[in-house]
């Protein structure tokens, strides 16, 4: 898995490549964790990632909640297979999910 971060003003856009699952869903989580603070908009790009596993899916509750009221978390770009395990876990209620 790769990431690439790029922050401007309060957003921060992290796009990832590959497969975010129980090895590689801590890495996401650090290198995100220590970025949040006084993010409101944190937008994944998933373009080109081709599984997420309940790992992932934890990284990116944990980072929706830290970003609490005074934001929100987008996934932009997921393929069928993601968008399958977003709807089926309800993450498609808890995050907002661009095509």
């Amino acid at each position: 898995m790769n990431v690439t971060k790029q922050l401007s003003g309060n957003e921060l856009f992290v796009a990832v490549d590959g497969s975010i699952d129980s090895t590689s869903a801590p890495e996401l989580n650090d290198q995100i964790c220590d970025s949040l603070n006084n993010i409101n908009s944190l937008v994944f790009d998933f373009t080109k990632v081709n599984y997420i596993s309940s790992a992932g899916l934890r990284v990116l509750l944990a980072a929706r909640k830290t970003i609490g009221d005074k934001g929100e978390v987008i996934i932009r770009h997921p393929n069928e297979n993601v968008l399958d395990v977003f709807t089926m876990s309800g993450f498609d209620n808890i995050l907002k999910i661009e095509q």
